[in-house]
């Protein structure tokens, strides 16, 4: 059960795929918690288990050959992997709402805007087609689409990449749900378009009071945006804990390569730092520590080589995997 103020709670959540060479452990053990109204960035490279979480969350998983192995995902007080199909249509789109990551792909080419838009109201509310479709056209003004009575009767190949985009927000926010989850937004936009959808969802965010889980591998982005920081590396969760803190004291070594990746502003930098070597795939993580063969300890640690490290509290709400993370207890 949820405690006073958190929206949703995921308790050791595992979600596997079958495949013809294995099982893909493509989540492992994870958990964090959003309260109501913040916002929580869950970061790491393309393959560590972001979507994937994602989709768990809004039991989105396609069955088979995936599945939710293990865990708990409460929404507010109720654990929504107990919930049956029909149960789960009532949440998902309603209460827990998500934009997907390409928009170029994730509207319906041979409906209208307003047809889509209008479809995910009448699925949730006690609404009639005519009160549906005045209700997405003010949607469409929310998130500043310009002349939107006439957008309504337009087709998507019709709107560039940003519009598209505001028109997954608005779809996504048309129910007023209290959680938004927000997969990659800003991809494949340019960066002025990605500034104004951002603001965008700020700005929605503390007119409707949501919560959201801003899944991005931009930490610009975060730096700007999240209250709270969770980052995520081959399957599980490295390292945890509020935004200021991860920036001012990042513990675990792939936290820090990360944040060294950035462009830093008043330096000469030839060339940016980088992590050496790639996501391990999920058939074929690594023995001990899953990041040892790229970090500049673990590569010569026997330990980081066959122990893996449990997340554990470091110093006050700050989590941590790595055995070298000061205050962690061997």
């Amino acid at each position: 059960m949820t405690e006073n103020g958190k929206i949703l709670s995921i308790q050791n959540l595992s979600t596997f795929f079958d495949t013809e060479l294995g099982v893909a452990k493509a989540v492992q053990d994870v958990s964090f918690e959003i309260e109501k109204g913040k916002t929580l960035a869950l970061v790491g490279e393309s393959g560590c288990g972001k979507s994937v979480t994602a989709l768990s969350i809004m039991r989105l998983i396609p069955t088979p050959p995936g599945r939710i192995e293990s865990g708990k995902i409460f929404y507010r007080e109720h654990n929504i992997l107990e919930f049956s199909e029909k149960q789960m249509r009532g949440i998902r789109g309603n209460k827990i709402a998500m934009i997907f990551q390409e928009p170029m792909t994730s509207l319906n080419p041979v409906y209208t805007i307003g047809d889509q838009i209008v479809e995910a109201i009448t699925l949730h509310q006690k609404k009639t087609y005519e009160q549906a479709w005045s209700m997405a056209q003010e949607m469409l003004d929310k998130v500043r689409i310009p002349d939107p009575a006439r957008r309504m009767s337009e087709y998507p190949h019709l709107l560039s990449g940003g519009m598209r985009q505001r028109v997954m927000i608005a779809m996504a926010i048309s129910c007023k749900p209290s959680l938004l989850i927000a997969d990659e937004p800003t991809t494949a936009l340019d960066v002025t378009i990605q500034a104004q959808i951002l603001d965008l969802l700020d700005e929605l965010q503390q007119s409707e009071n949501m919560s959201i889980l801003l899944i991005t591998h931009d930490l610009g982005v975060v730096a700007q945006r999240a209250d709270d920081v969770a980052v995520m590396y081959a399957s599980k969760i490295a390292e945890k804990c509020s935004c200021k803190e991860l920036f001012k004291n990042p513990l675990h070594p792939y936290t820090q390569g990360l944040l060294h990746s950035l462009p830093q502003l008043g330096t000469r930098q030839k060339r940016l730092n980088t992590i050496a070597g790639n996501v391990p795939e999920p058939l074929n993580f690594p023995s001990g520590c899953k990041f040892h063969t790229r970090c500049p300890i673990g590569c010569n640690d026997k330990r980081c080589q066959t122990a893996e490290p449990e997340l554990k509290e470091v110093s006050k709400d700050h989590f941590a995997a790595c055995w070298y993370a000061p205050g962690y207890e061997k």
